[in-house]
């Protein structure tokens, strides 16, 4: 695909959302099952049968369910952190268990764990990280929710020396030819995808 006919990042996460918006819960129902139990095949193969940190996010209303495969790693042993907003595009992270709370946030239309925050120090010890994504093409380009608070984080992970590697979570369909997303300065690539039917690994 010539850099011409190349949508748009908003067009791309348009078309998808709108898509999303159309899923059934059997649907939704199933791609949980699969995202979790693909997901947790990773985070083994990473660990090396270990248990291990993993940052990975709940994914609401129409987003591909992520709250099984939060459970799956709970319970295989991983400790697994989840995202909170903070003004200024920021994250921090609170680990999440099965008594953990979920409240509105404040900056973002998502629920957010209630914790205790902590900052990047927490990630230094990550294996993996799950990441939220409306689309990626096969060269690893992702395209996030919009507001640019992944772009933040994955900029700061790295200056702080994370290597881990990142995992997007999307339906089947959001996989896109190579090259087919336009990459701007901020971007950071992702090294798998994971979906209902599978994980596809990029590098």
């Amino acid at each position: 695909m010539s850099p011409q006919t190349l949508q748009s990042k908003d067009e791309i996460r348009a078309r998808h959302r709108k898509i999303r918006t159309g899923m059934q819960p059997d649907a939704l129902s199933a791609a949980a099952s699969g995202i979790a139990r693909h997901g947790l095949s990773w985070a083994a193969a990473i660990a090396d049968g270990a248990t291990a940190t993993f940052t990975a996010y709940l994914g609401v209303a129409h987003e591909p369910p992520t709250l099984p495969l939060i459970t799956a790693l709970h319970g295989a042993g991983h400790k697994v952190l989840l995202p909170v907003c903070e003004p200024d595009r920021a994250l921090s992270w609170v680990y999440w268990d099965p008594d953990c709370e979920f409240v509105r946030s404040r900056y973002a239309p998502i629920k957010e764990p209630a914790g205790e925050r902590h900052g990047l120090e927490a990630i230094r010890e990550v294996a993996g990280l799950f990441l939220p994504a409306t689309a990626v093409d096969l060269s690893g380009n992702r395209i996030g929710q919009g507001g640019g608070y992944y772009d933040k984080f994955l900029a700061d992970a790295e200056a702080a020396g994370l290597q881990a590697p990142r995992a997007a979570v999307i339906y089947d369909s959001e996989l896109l030819p190579a090259s087919s997303i336009p990459v701007e300065g901020f971007d950071r690539p992702v090294d798998a995808v994971l979906t209902p039917s599978g994980l596809v690994r990029l590098t």
